[in-house]
């Protein structure tokens, strides 16, 4: 739909150079048949800005990106799309219902996290977008559930609210939340895992969403984190996801995760 405008930025290196390229998608790890064009971040967020100047422009092409069928757009279009929508000026009640739309098309973390925190339009206990994190923490498709709890993370958390995040989070029936991935396992031949496949048991996306959330958690208010973890009911692949998470990280490896 837009590729046009996104191939000027699409790096020579991702078309000459094929280990290069499969590194590029191998860590969006998209699912199989998904058309990446291979663009970084940056020259994202300028196509974004560039189509966001002017306000018809944009809210035509909202409507196009809407209207699209499943899966039919470029990987970056999915991305701008929603770098779009956190830049744009319209009323909260609109721009959720917008959000609303574009939603249901994510399918990989990288569009999921990336529009999460740039969406610097939330406001920490804004009553409307904490109802808009809880619709999507109750649906039963994985990046669904996965951006509504980025989308707490990275621009809602507030110690207030974390006992009813962690309750939802233990609520969670993650046997039925649908994924399009599988567990899959690099072996010593083939050290990639497999498009469609993920490194844990699905719904893996939902499952490091909540430990990175609880890792972010601890870093700005260990106390009341330990309490909570205290009497949790939390899977234990998921505490162990946690337990990995606070070690990998700066802030937080020589935090006692419990």
């Amino acid at each position: 739909m837009i590729e046009k405008i996104l191939e000027q930025y699409i790096p020579e290196r991702f078309i000459s150079d094929a280990r290069y390229r499969r590194g590029h998608i191998r860590v969006i790890n998209p699912l199989p048949g998904t058309r990446v064009l291979g663009l970084h971040i940056p020259y994202m967020r300028k196509a974004a800005a560039e189509l966001t100047s002017s306000a018809d422009r944009a809210a035509e092409l909202i409507r196009q990106f809407e209207t699209a069928p499943e899966r039919s757009l470029y990987y970056e279009e999915y991305m701008v799309w929603g770098m779009m929508l956190n830049r744009m000026k319209m009323p909260l009640e609109e721009r959720l219902d917008r959000l609303r739309a574009f939603v249901p098309h994510i399918d990989n973390w990288a569009v999921c996290d990336h529009v999460c925190a740039g969406a610097k339009w939330t406001r920490p206990g804004d009553r409307l977008t904490w109802a808009f994190i809880l619709e999507h923490l109750a649906s039963h498709r994985e990046f669904e559930v996965r951006y509504g709890l980025i989308l707490y993370m990275s621009r809602m958390m507030e110690e207030s609210t974390l006992p009813e995040i962690f309750r939802l989070m233990e609520s969670l029936d993650l046997e039925h939340i649908h994924s399009d991935y599988t567990q899959g396992k690099a072996d010593r031949d083939s050290p990639d895992l497999c498009p469609g496949t993920a490194a844990g048991r699905p719904p893996y996306y939902v499952r490091m969403a909540m430990a990175w959330l609880m890792a972010t958690a601890l870093a700005k208010y260990p106390d009341t984190v330990r309490t909570l973890l205290s009497r949790t009911r939390l899977p234990e692949d998921v505490l162990r996801l946690y337990v990995r998470k606070a070690r990998e990280s700066f802030r937080t490896r020589d935090v006692s995760p419990f």
